[in-house]
């Protein structure tokens, strides 16, 4: 995983000070492989609640992330009850580590 134990505690708090404790955050993309160079920072998120606006949500997580890492590129998806499933999120969560 080619990520820094200070960018996983960045993003694990960034995520708790918005969702609590009940969301669950998961690394996927390129960022698992230790062999690739460089690519953004693929996260999806699960929540067991209804989410009301969840692409303003993501873009919330994505920004604050973004700005405590010095400006790498931070794409989230968002997985809620009430939000439908895609196949992007059978993917990150099948292939996605959980931080």
């Amino acid at each position: 995983m080619r990520l820094t134990d200070l960018e996983r505690q960045v993003i694990q708090q960034k995520v708790l000070q918005i969702l609590g404790t009940a969301a669950r955050v998961f690394l996927f993309g390129s960022r698992l492989d230790d062999h690739a160079k460089g690519g953004d920072i693929d996260l999806l998120i699960e929540v067991t609640e209804p989410v009301n606006n969840p692409a303003e949500l993501a873009a919330k997580i994505s920004a604050q992330i973004m700005r405590a890492l010095n400006g790498r590129k931070v794409d989230v998806l968002i997985s809620a009850p009430n939000l439908t499933r895609l196949p992007i999120h059978r993917i990150a969560a099948q292939q996605g580590i959980c931080l």
